[in-house]
Parts: structure tokens; C-alpha cells; sequence
């Protein structure tokens, strides 16, 4: 069976010319290795090529990638800007020479937007999250305003509860009816709920407290997200480690090329709900209270109404 790491030197090895997206290596991998992705292209949450690809993108982040370059010195990366380029390096030697002179001596800090008609405030990225979301990995979204909230705890009382903007995946939207029956009234949950926290760019001085600030928004969703636009190289590590102990995924919005936007760092799926928490921020917030409550109609009835959705 090709690994995931041989996937990626093979396919490189095989376009010597070529700079792939992360994206772009996850499309070459399904042309390539169909019969080594059957067994996953079975998994209910892949059920869809999208889902695939983007699965197959969040599988070759920092481990992949370093695993690749330690077992082929000619698999080389661009990181920056974002998104991260592949590409098949003829003469590592000389790029290793050559990236020792360059290298600064001092911490280089990117810029804080990749779009080239200025930097984007954090309001305005929001759109752009919920576009992306909805049209790659089929999530139905919501922003929420922590200003619509009566901050009956008192000043401070709600710091760090509100996500920016949370989403429904219904995972029975294709299945038959008689499955559909079947899940809702049984203890099975035919939905999962996602957190999102965003940020434009996560550096050395604020990785953590932006990391756990998604942590603490995102304490009650199957899946939680800290995203942002850009990253500085020496923050990876320290996601990949605060990741590994917390869950919570890490998602690169490429405001240039939207749908060039990528997981970085797959979340890891909280099996259940938790309820209690839902309740707190539902008590304390007018949009989090709509949302659940257009939440509870989707689990009752199976529609969604397309009016109150990725606004």
C-alpha cells in the first residue's frame, strides 16, 4: 500500500516542472492512487469529491511534508506566501546552500492579508470563511455578533465564549428517506456542529492566546477551528504541538485565491455535543439562540431554509 508520504514524492518526482498546491496534490492523488483511496472514498464523511480532496489537503500538513523531505531530499516546499508550493527540487544541495545564505537573522513576519488590494479588517474575512466552507465541505453558516449578547455575567463575564461563526453539516442531506427515518429517531445524530474562531495572522506573540481562545469558543462544537490568513514559519510547530493536546484544527483562508484556502491542521472530532455549554452561550446570545434554533428544525423536519444560511 503507497503511503501518504510516497504519494507525495512519487507524484512529484513524476512532474519535475510542475508547483502544486496542496489542493492540486490531493486532485493528482486521486488520479493516480485509485485503488489505495477506494477504502476511504467508502467513509460516509468523504461521500463527496470535495470532501475527498480537502481531506487529502489536510493529510500532507507539517508531518507529511517533513516526512517527505527527511525520506527524498529533491521533495522541496515554498512557504511563503501562502498557500505552501510543492515541487520536485533536481539539486537539493544547491537550494540547501543557497536558503543558508538567505536565511534572516531575524524573525521575518508576514504579511498580515494575501490579497494585493490591502489588508482585509477581521469583519471582512468572515464572508469569505463562510463562502469557502459552504461551497468546498458543504457546511451551512452563520455569523455570530458577540454584540447581540445582554453580557448578564458582567464585564468580562462572557470573554472568549462567542465563536465568529459556527455551521451545520448535515450528514443525511443525500441519503434515502428510509435512512434518514431511521437516524432521526434513533440515538444516532444525523448532523455536526462546527466552530470557527478567525484571526489574520497568527505570529510568535499571539499564536497562543489566539489558539486558545479558539479552544475556549469552541468547547461545545464536534469540530473547532482557529483560522487566519497567514502565519509566521517559526508559529507551525507550536500549532502542530497545542493541536495535538487540544483538538482544535487549524484552517488557512487565502483571501487572493479562496478556493487555493486549505486545513493546515485537521481538527479532531469531539464524539458528542456538549449540551451545557450550548446552553450557556444560547442564554447569553440572540445570534447563537437563532442558530440553534434553526439547528433543532433541521434535526426535526430535514429542511433547511436557504434564507438564513451563509449570510
Amino acid at each position: 500500500m503507497t503511503t501518504r508520504v510516497q504519494m507525495i514524492i512519487e507524484t512529484l518526482r513524476a512532474n519535475p516542472e510542475r508547483r502544486f498546491t496542496a489542493r492540486e496534490l490531493a486532485q493528482e492523488f486521486i488520479r493516480r492512487y485509485p485503488d489505495e483511496l477506494a477504502e476511504k472514498r467508502l467513509n460516509p464523511r468523504y461521500d463527496t469529491e470535495e470532501k475527498l480532496i480537502a481531506q487529502l489537503a489536510a493529510e500532507m500538513g507539517a508531518w507529511a511534508t517533513k516526512a517527505a523531505k527527511k525520506q527524498c531530499p529533491n521533495v522541496a516546499t515554498r512557504d511563503k506566501p501562502r498557500p505552501r508550493l510543492y515541487y520536485w527540487e533536481s539539486n537539493p544541495q544547491q537550494m540547501a546552500d543557497q536558503q543558508s545564505v538567505d536565511e534572516p537573522e531575524t524573525e521575518e513576519v508576514l504579511p498580515e492579508s494575501n490579497d494585493p488590494s490591502g489588508p482585509l479588517s477581521e469583519h471582512e474575512l468572515y464572508p469569505l470563511l463562510i463562502e469557502f466552507l459552504h461551497k468546498e465541505h458543504g457546511l451551512f453558516c452563520q455569523r455570530i455578533d458577540e454584540k447581540t449578547s445582554k453580557n448578564s455575567h458582567g464585564n468580562g463575564g462572557n470573554r472568549w465564549l462567542h465563536p465568529d461563526v459556527v455551521a451545520l453539516e448535515p450528514l443525511d442531506k443525500h441519503w434515502d428517506t428510509v435512512v434518514k427515518e431511521c437516524v432521526r429517531h434513533g440515538n444516532d445524530s444525523p448532523i455536526r456542529l462546527w466552530s470557527f474562531e478567525v484571526k489574520k495572522q497568527l505570529t510568535r506573540g499571539n499564536v497562543r492566546q489566539s489558539f486558545f481562545q479558539a479552544v475556549s469558543n469552541s468547547t461545545w462544537a464536534n469540530f473547532g477551528y482557529l483560522v487566519a490568513t497567514g502565519l509566521n514559519n517559526d508559529v507551525e510547530s507550536e500549532l502542530q504541538m497545542l493541536s495535538s493536546l487540544h483538538g482544535i484544527g487549524v484552517l488557512l483562508l487565502n483571501t487572493e485565491s479562496l478556493f487555493d484556502s486549505q486545513i493546515l491542521i485537521p481538527a479532531r472530532e469531539r464524539a458528542s455535543i456538549d449540551w451545557q455549554s450550548v446552553n450557556r452561550i444560547v442564554n447569553e446570545n440572540r445570534d447563537f439562540h437563532y442558530f440553534i434554533e434553526q439547528v433543532g428544525i433541521y434535526s426535526q423536519t430535514g429542511r433547511l431554509v436557504s434564507s438564513v444560511w451563509n449570510r
